[in-house]
């Protein structure tokens, strides 16, 4: 589990959201309030967010976006080529992070270990206050009428106030049916 942010996608009615907070902390120091953790790739079509340090996400995004531009935005198969990377490049080896990729049709959690995850009931989340936000957006899904973005930014509003490395600036992300 990594500490220092929050990531959770959601899906619903055809629409995507994922939202991160944007609290980066050094040992127990917060040194950054308003980091964007969440970022669109590949013409907009594709959103992506990373936990962990934030150098290693920064070059795994990177990556992530030669194999989206080498696949023509094909999410599995890009996916697929990052890990293996990841896997077998020795300096790639050592990244600690953590990424949630998402386009219209998937959300995908990459990890270094290999594993390339597809969550189940339209809500996935990484980082330390992962567990927090996924209940709460697992709950707001089944229970309200709330749209994608709004489950997105009140699971993560919740899991601030629970989280001590997840703070409330959130970045929020969506993709249009």
């Amino acid at each position: 589990m990594f500490k220092g942010t929050t990531i959770l996608c959601v899906r619903k009615d055809g629409r995507v959201a994922m939202a991160g907070d944007g609290q980066v902390t050094l040992g127990s120091q917060i040194v950054k309030a308003g980091a964007r953790k969440v970022r669109r790739l590949h013409e907009g079509q594709i959103l992506a967010g990373f936990a962990g340090s934030t150098a290693d996400a920064m070059t795994l995004l990177e990556r992530f976006e030669k194999r989206l531009e080498e696949n023509q935005g094909h999410l599995l198969r890009s996916a697929a080529a990052l890990v293996k990377e990841w896997r077998t490049d020795k300096a790639l080896r050592r990244l600690e992070a953590m990424l949630l990729v998402a386009d219209r049709e998937q959300t995908l959690l990459l990890s270094g270990a290999g594993d390339i995850l597809e969550p189940e009931g339209g809500v996935a989340s990484i980082g330390s206050g992962s567990g927090y936000a996924l209940a709460a957006a697992r709950g707001l899904l089944e229970g309200s009428d709330w749209a994608a973005g709004a489950i997105a930014r009140r699971s993560l509003e919740l899991a601030s106030e629970i989280c001590i490395y997840t703070n409330d600036q959130i970045t929020l992300e969506e993709l249009p049916q």
